[in-house]
């Protein structure tokens, strides 16, 4: 295996660029193109400015960021990307642009070069399908900002080879990245096992609890940020469509459902940090409240039902599972972990309160998954 292949990159916004920046500070040589003119004319400065921040921060030196810019090369077509052992797509989240790009990279690179897309929503095999080398194909899910976060999901289609998820994994490693293989199912792992720690807030929310406390119970718990804080950072706009997009994609299962506070919050404007208010912010946080303890228990609970019925589907493991969450949102324990230390009696009784109280369109929300239920 070649240690240091070129690596390609299509897409030079936010993302593409951060992946970039990743790749060359850990030694390989870039190759980057973009659509959009402006894009590729600016990369350099933009990357330039990136490097200096962190140099004036002590984080880099001077050489170090004179090294990383010069690995990188901004080509004006994707043709240019013909070298690259592996290429990153990071362009906009739209299945036929990205079928549209990996069929024009297949006409110009080695039948052995890998394309990974980037995708945080798009199914890889739909991705794949309709290519002469559907077994190249895999997703690099990397998350923002991508030099400063650790985790990358790697998720492969069912046709991949099975080198090119190792030779994928081996050169994302070696640019300082933790790679969790995860199926290639709505959300991967991060996504998908996410949902209920804002799905049950919202659920509290609707039922007279106010986001503060909720939040000051989550954090109480040991969480960074509650979940109404991390909504406001993320932004309702923002969260709300992957919501959406989840319970679209999982059949508009109740575990999914966009709960109305959530749509009310949007269309009130109060995004969150981005528009000056959201559901917390700016307010001081709130003092949590004496049933602190129930309040992180119901939501682990969900937590933890989530994550076995994504086990369940396979393609996981639950070291892999609790790893991504807490690397990919700062968790301070992933799901299985939390089971481990409320008791599975504790996370059954709960969840099955929790059945018995919810409306009936709601109810499903608490099944137990299968590995859950058996274990």
């Amino acid at each position: 295996m070649d240690d240091r292949p070129i690596i390609g990159v299509v897409g030079l916004g936010t993302m593409g660029l951060g992946i970039a920046q990743v790749f060359a500070q850990a030694g390989f040589p870039v190759l980057a193109t973009d659509a959009q003119p402006a894009a590729r004319d600016s990369a350099r400065d933009r990357l330039a400015d990136v490097l200096q921040s962190r140099v004036e921060a002590g984080k880099l030196s001077p050489d170090d960021r004179d090294r990383t810019l010069s690995r990188l090369t901004v080509a004006a077509e994707v043709s240019a990307l013909s070298p690259c052992g592996l290429v990153v797509e990071a362009i906009v989240e739209k299945l036929d642009a990205k079928r549209s790009l990996f069929a024009t990279l297949e006409g110009c690179l080695a039948p052995t070069a890998i394309l990974a897309t980037n995708t945080s929503s798009l199914p890889i095999h739909a991705i794949a399908d309709g290519l002469r080398h559907p077994e190249r194909v895999l997703a690099l899910h990397f998350f923002n900002p991508p030099a400063a976060m650790k985790l990358v999901e790697l998720a492969p289609h069912s046709g991949t080879a099975p080198e090119v998820v190792e030779r994928a994994r081996a050169w994302t490693t070696a640019a300082g990245k933790t790679v969790i293989l995860c199926p290639d199912r709505p959300g991967f792992i991060v996504n998908r096992c996410a949902r209920p720690y804002y799905g049950e807030a919202l659920a509290l929310l609707s039922e007279g609890r106010s986001a503060g406390e909720i939040d000051a119970a989550m954090t109480a718990a040991g969480y960074r940020l509650g979940p109404f804080a991390l909504i406001d950072l993320i932004g309702a706009d923002i969260n709300l469509a992957a919501t959406e997009g989840m319970h679209a994609a999982m059949s508009h299962h109740p575990r999914y459902h966009p709960f109305d506070a959530l749509k009310a919050q949007v269309q009130s404007g109060n995004l969150g940090r981005k528009t000056g208010r959201g559901f917390v912010f700016p307010d001081p946080p709130s003092l949590p409240p004496q049933d602190a303890d129930a309040i992180a228990l119901r939501i682990e609970a969900t937590l933890v039902n989530e994550a076995h019925w994504l086990l369940a589907e396979g393609g996981t493991t639950p070291d892999g599972i609790d790893t991504a969450m807490r690397l990919g949102l700062n968790f301070p324990r992933g799901p299985f972990e939390a089971l481990a230390r409320h008791g599975r009696s504790a996370i059954l009784a709960e969840l099955a309160r929790l059945r018995a109280a919810a409306p009936k369109t709601l109810k499903p929300r608490y099944d137990l998954a299968p590995t859950l239920e058996a274990a």
